[in-house]
């Protein structure tokens, strides 16, 4: 298996690997009563589950929001 055969697996797995860690802190923060909120307009990202399926959907934007959302205060 060449290279060029290995970047789509592993761009896969790097996405899937980020999701499962933003639900996982996304969960924790959560759980301690400090969740991780990001709202614009009508469009509010505010649990686990929507910022995992977000992240996933939409990688290449949601995941930088979801790091700039968690250091920010609420």
């Amino acid at each position: 298996m060449s290279l060029v055969e290995l970047v789509p697996i592993i761009v896969v797995l790097v996405i899937i690997g980020t999701d499962l860690w933003v639900y996982t802190d996304a969960r924790t923060r959560a759980d301690r009563g400090d969740p991780v909120v990001y709202s614009i307009g009508s469009i509010r990202l505010d649990s686990p589950e929507v910022w995992a399926v977000v992240c996933l959907v939409l990688w290449v934007f949601c995941f930088p929001l979801y790091l700039a959302s968690r250091s920010s205060p609420n």
